[in-house]
């Protein structure tokens, strides 16, 4: 059996994790598949940087935490389809997975995986549950 939180610990636990990871991250749309672990080394492409805003996540509710504010990249960096994030803060990577057009049931969800240079980028989607 998995384990099980009371959604006072679970929101808890959401909540230290953005404190963890720290004001303004970066998010990096990557290409191909989402390497095994987040201390694996970068793969793919970087086809979009975004530096998140100070506050990324809203405060915890009902077991789940969801982006806050606009996530978006005014110029895509290069072309390619999007298939994976990660979540830095400096050279750490803390988060990563995978990326989906809208309703596509990804990890992260944008406006569109087929991205060209130049291209405007919106994060439309991000939840974080336990």
């Amino acid at each position: 059996m998995a384990f099980q939180y009371s959604v006072a610990a679970a929101n808890a636990a959401l909540d230290s994790l953005e404190t963890t990871i720290g004001a303004s991250p970066t998010l990096e749309i990557r290409s191909g598949a989402v390497p095994a672990n987040a201390a694996a080394a970068d793969s793919g492409t970087v086809l979009a940087t975004i530096v998140l805003p100070a506050d990324w996540m809203l405060a915890a509710a009902a077991s789940s935490k969801a982006k806050s504010g606009t996530w978006s990249d005014i110029a895509a960096d290069a072309t390619g389809t999007a298939g994976h994030f990660r979540i830095k803060a400096g050279a750490t990577t803390h988060l990563q997975g995978t990326i989906t057009m809208t309703g596509g049931g990804g990890d992260l969800t944008v406006d569109n995986t087929s991205l060209a240079v130049n291209q405007v980028v919106t994060i439309t989607g991000f939840t974080i549950s336990v």
